[in-house]
């Protein structure tokens, strides 16, 4: 499979990229478009995930230079993050959400992007809220370059837009103006909308609203969709770390012009929450045709959380795992039942 995606970079000179993967070496200038035909063996099929984030930059000695602050909280966050210090790029401050009540047990937990900036000895604070500029001396008080914000779950207010130098760059995880909002990745797989990938936008007042600096599609094969939830997760987070890293320094250097949205063709995600989860099934005629894709893309899209569930002779039975056979219909293959522990579909329904 032969998959296009555009290597940008400044012009002033060729540039050498090497694909840790193969080994195998190109060179090219900016807006070159670089075909690569590598093994499909991850879910994703996203030569792109594996290509960029395999790029040795030779500016990776500028990047130490640049001073920004990142605005994270999740897992996902940590892997753009991850994506970025392969670049050369560490945030001089972490900015995340406060530990929270996590599980059954409601342990008190430090987000994924705390532990990160732990280990890596990067600058932390942890805000209830951003609205009052006088209570974050760490963020007015310092001459920012650039602000990073990826998955950190709250609005960032108008007073700080305009605070770094190069105003504040945000990750999202769709092919805007599709699927603005809060819930992109699972939303995707949900609406069964295979088209999607990056965007590196610069942050305006309104929700996803601002101009783009650059996209990059997932191109996801037919054959591996609908994508599980969590896979997607990791697969564009590494992504669009990767695509934000090759764009920094063009972006800094001035030579990127940011590309209004087509406001008009914008489209809308929700919040994905546990309300969702239930389907109805009956395990003796399992769906088929369009509801047993409607059902699949649902599983997918909830693997990992919130999941899905139906509910038979009054017990719960999670689904884990389940695909389409040949005629289209739903094949559940592992369930969790009430009570039990993650076992076959056949194993507990041959005895009930």
């Amino acid at each position: 499979m032969h998959i296009g995606y555009t290597v940008a970079r400044p012009t002033s000179r060729p540039i050498q990229v090497i694909s840790h993967s193969s080994g195998e070496k190109c060179a090219g200038r900016a807006g070159a478009v670089v075909k690569r035909n590598e093994d499909m063996s991850n879910l994703l099929g996203c030569v792109a995930v594996n290509y960029l984030s395999g790029i040795v930059w030779e500016y990776m000695e500028n990047a130490s230079k640049l001073k920004f602050a990142f605005f994270g909280t999740p897992s996902i966050a940590v892997i753009i993050l991850d994506e970025l210090k392969k670049a050369g790029y560490v945030p001089s401050l972490m900015v995340t959400n406060p530990d929270a009540l996590v599980g059954r047990k409601q342990i008190l937990t430090p987000p994924p992007t705390k532990v990160w900036a732990t280990e890596n000895h990067v600058r932390l604070i942890q805000p209830t809220s951003l609205r009052d500029a006088a209570s974050l001396p760490e963020l007015t008080g310092t001459n920012w370059d650039l602000m990073i914000v990826a998955a950190y779950g709250k609005i960032i207010p108008t007073w700080l837009l305009d605070l770094p130098q190069h105003g504040i760059l945000n990750v999202h995880p769709s092919l805007l103006p599709k699927l603005r909002g809060a819930s992109p990745i699972r939303s995707a797989i949900l609406q069964n909308i295979r088209e999607t990938g990056i965007t590196i936008m610069r942050l305006d007042s309104e929700l996803d609203h601002g101009p783009i600096i650059s996209q990059l599609p997932a191109n996801i094969g037919a054959e591996h969709w609908p994508v599980a939830g969590s896979i997607l997760d990791e697969g564009l987070a590494r992504q669009g770390g990767a695509l934000l890293a090759s764009i920094i320094p063009d972006w800094i250097a001035g030579t990127i012009t940011p590309m209004e949205q087509d406001h008009t063709a914008a489209t809308f995600c929700t919040k994905i929450d546990k309300s969702m989860s239930e389907l109805v099934i009956d395990p003796n005629n399992l769906p088929t045709s369009t509801q047993a894709l409607e059902y699949l893309c649902k599983i997918r899209a909830f693997d990992g959380w919130p999941e899905t569930f139906f509910m038979h002779d009054g017990k719960r039975i999670k689904i884990k795992h389940a695909n389409l056979d040949a005629s289209g219909t739903l094949i559940i293959t592992r369930i969790i039942p009430e009570g039990k522990n993650e076992m076959d579909w056949e194993q507990y329904f041959s005895n009930h």
